[in-house]
């Protein structure tokens, strides 16, 4: 499956480089991501703010004015307003939510941490899902992050991805290879 990369998404992993290489030459990492997951917080929490960012033909003083005030409130580093002023001359903020979520994951990928996701035809009890993470962690040598969901239209069993590996033994894939099976035949 080849994955074509649009503009948004190479640009997007481009500036999320770009801040991710700033913050740790100036060793300020930590903070960094904790103020762009603030950042992202508040950007999808705020239909005005989000609107306001994705809208390209705002005044430039005005989204600039804006970054300033927010970077004040939040007391973010010097770097990190900064970056956000360069998107805002650049054109690029409304990228801002991509850039992040770039961002946070070549945090993850840093800190050695796999994204995971399970989704069960029913609910799973917390306990059952932290032994199911185990289990993956211990199987890959990594820590895994699991986004836990349920899908009732599986019927039965689970569909658990890991990275690019997916393993679906749901009764509803079953039934699917089955139909394909008859039509071949």
């Amino acid at each position: 499956m080849s994955i074509s990369k649009t503009f948004s998404s190479e640009t997007s992993g481009r500036y999320a480089s770009a801040i991710f290489e700033v913050a740790e030459e100036a060793k300020e990492f930590d903070q960094t991501e904790k103020d762009l997951r603030s950042i992202l917080i508040l950007y999808n929490s705020n239909k005005y703010l989000s609107d306001f960012i994705k809208n390209p033909t705002q005044n430039i003083k005005s989204q600039e004015s804006l970054i300033l005030k927010i970077s004040e409130v939040m007391g973010l580093s010097k770097n990190l307003k900064n970056f956000l002023l360069l998107l805002v001359k650049k054109r690029r903020i409304f990228f801002i939510d991509n850039i992040i979520k770039r961002f946070l994951e070549l945090v993850s990928k840093k800190k050695g941490k796999v994204k995971a996701s399970l989704v069960s035809s029913k609910k799973l009890l917390e306990n059952e899902i932290l032994d199911i993470s185990n289990e993956i962690s211990k199987s890959i040598k990594s820590q895994v992050e699991l986004k836990y969901s349920i899908d009732k239209s599986l019927i039965s069993g689970i569909k658990l991805q890991v990275g690019s590996l997916l393993v679906d033994s749901s009764l509803k894939n079953k039934i699917k290879k089955l139909k394909m099976q008859m039509i071949e035949n």
